[in-house]
């Protein structure tokens, strides 16, 4: 640790952000087609497919019900369906995925409840880019 003068200053680090593309709320319901680029939070519900090449963010309490094509996600919610990412797929200790997942990772924390089939690797991978 290095000791520092009166006068020298350290500037804090800045955090990153994920630049925020759109947010479902709590209490919203969308039925339908969602496509994106950068970050989407979904917190409400959401019936239907979603095609993306950004970051998908599932809140705690939040359900999608549907297919799912992303090039990462973190789920905290409940996520029915189909989920394939060409990078890495995390679940959050409160996620409850029931399904197929096609990933090139998966992060999976204690708690979270998955049921389904999973692929990983590069061929997994590869479903969520077509």
């Amino acid at each position: 640790m290095a000791l520092l003068r009166k006068d020298e200053v350290v500037a804090a680090a800045e955090p990153v952000r994920a630049e925020m593309g759109a947010l479902l709320g709590r209490g919203s319901r969308f039925e339908g087609k969602l496509s994106f680029e950068g970050t989407v939070r979904i917190d409400g519900e959401f019936v239907g497919d979603i095609v993306a090449d950004g970051q998908l963010l599932v809140g705690e309490g939040a359900v999608v019900e549907g297919t799912v094509r992303v090039a990462t996600a973190i789920i905290s919610g409940t996520v029915n369906g189909t989920v394939s990412t060409s990078g890495a797929l995390e679940l959050k200790r409160s996620a409850r995925v029931t399904g197929e997942l096609a990933v090139e990772s998966l992060i999976v924390e204690r708690g979270a409840f998955f049921e389904g089939s999973v692929k990983m690797g590069d061929q997994a991978g590869r479903v969520a880019r077509t």
